[in-house]
């Protein structure tokens, strides 16, 4: 645990966001290995497959996601109030919710998977593959969700690097076990999708062990475990706009995957593969911003407004030298990257132009990300939720398909960045009007605290 309320306000949102950013890179590379693995020794359609997957997979768990985004606020907040009793409370609340939500998506995912991919217009080649990877995969969503959930609640301890441990361990172990599965067993794209489901399960249970026995706040347990209904409530509202933002967000996601989809199986790969290089190359940007929302939600509680300001000036600053260091690297080596993935000229030449294209504008999007968590840590997160999705639905997918219509597949990759410029304009002027500063959950009987 540790509380961001005192002491340098960059060294601290540093050193929380590197143990989250170095777990999330592991967290992404056997992802990326995945790719590669099914790239490169399956083919082109299986790449397509199991890009198409992720969108779906990201609309069952958005609301999941928003919920435990709430409760991390929340613990923030109680943690910098020194408030041990509601902590306590809220993490059985979450135990709970995430125990039921994850038998029900379970169940979902397993009943329509023909009838998505149907509607995201995959090429026929591909569906069969996409249905194998998407259903196992999510056989496995109660160990996804367990993990995450422990994750947030210790994020809102001030303890990041703890689930960075058990993620490195689930890192080796699917690189391991997905070299086996698919290039030794031969079991296809199954093959990768088991090896995750193995991967997150082994790490979810090893740090539910260790959080037993050696943390003392943090106990997963359903012994006298209790919901409580009042925090239940508050996570939804804190939460809720995020979780909406996240399954809007996926659902455009599919509509960009349709528009994709119609151009062929080769840029439907090329898009899967530019999407894990892309996903790669923002996590700084996220991870410095979930660093930002734990330390605003610890000085919301304990009444420090002016150390927000600070720490978003300071996070802005790390932020904006690694977006373009990043985007220099990624347009300077974007078809050896590809490469990775493929060896198909065509599907290359279709991810190098995306690279070139949207990583260019890294900055815009790594300022929109930074900006908006300074509003989700004080709890006021429906206005980034609206910003989110009117920066999609009615900038960068109606752009999507006009461009597309006169500049083929480029059309697509330049309605990313349009959308990022017109999010970032809108957060910005909300963030100067104040608002935000309002949304606290935590009371005060002395404003001078």
């Amino acid at each position: 645990m540790k509380d961001l309320t005192i002491g340098n306000e960059r060294k601290l949102i540093l050193q929380f966001a590197l143990p989250m950013l170095l777990g999330n890179l592991f967290q992404q590379s056997y992802n990326i290995v995945d790719s590669i693995v099914v790239g490169r020794f399956i083919g082109k359609e299986a790449l397509a497959a199991v890009g198409a997957s992720f969108p779906v997979i990201f609309i069952l768990i958005s609301l999941v996601i928003g919920f435990s985004m709430g409760l991390t606020v929340i613990i923030s907040q109680y943690y910098g109030a020194k408030d041990f009793r509601s902590i306590k409370r809220s993490i059985d609340t979450l135990n709970i919710i995430l125990l039921i939500t994850s038998i029900i998506i379970t169940l979902i995912s397993i009943s329509f998977s023909t009838e998505i991919f149907q509607l995201m217009q995959l090429p026929v080649d591909v569906i069969p593959q996409a249905e194998e990877y998407f259903t196992t995969y999510m056989l496995g969503s109660i160990a996804f969700f367990g993990f995450n959930g422990v994750s947030a609640v210790l994020r809102g301890l001030g303890d990041s690097k703890t689930p960075l441990y058990f993620l490195i361990i689930a890192t080796v172990l699917n690189i391991i076990l997905v070299l086996l599965f698919v290039i030794v067993f031969d079991w296809g794209v199954k093959g990768a999708a088991i090896s995750t489901i193995i991967a997150q399960g082994i790490s979810f249970l090893l740090s539910v062990l260790y959080l037993n026995k050696y943390h003392k706040l943090v106990k997963v347990s359903f012994i006298n475990i209790k919901f409580d209904k009042k925090i239940f409530l508050q996570s939804l509202r804190i939460g809720l706009p995020s979780g909406l933002q996240h399954t809007f967000v996926s659902i455009g996601m599919m509509a960009l995957y349709a528009i994709v989809n119609s151009f062929g199986t080769d840029v439907s790969a090329a898009y899967a593969a530019v999407m894990r290089i892309d996903t790669f190359a923002s996590l700084p940007a996220m991870n410095f911003a979930i660093a930002l929302s734990t330390f605003v939600g610890q000085n919301i509680g304990a009444n420090k407004i002016g150390r927000v300001k600070q720490g978003l000036l300071a996070t802005f600053v790390m932020t904006s030298g690694v977006a373009i260091f990043v985007s220099i690297g990624v347009i300077l080596f974007g078809k050896e990257l590809m490469y990775l993935f493929t060896t198909d000229s065509t599907v290359i030449a279709l991810g190098h132009d995306y690279l070139i294209i949207v990583c260019s504008f890294y900055l815009v999007f790594t300022t929109m990300l930074v900006i908006s968590s300074v509003l989700r840590g004080a709890g006021d997160t429906l206005i980034p939720m609206f910003v989110s999705l009117f920066s999609l639905w009615l900038v960068r997918i109606p752009f999507a398909y006009f461009l597309s219509q006169h500049f083929g597949v480029q059309g697509i990759w330049w309605s990313i960045p349009i959308g990022w410029f017109c999010g970032l304009l809108f957060i910005f002027l909300y963030y100067m009007k104040g608002n935000w500063k309002n949304k606290s959950v935590v009371s005060y009987t002395n404003p001078g605290h």
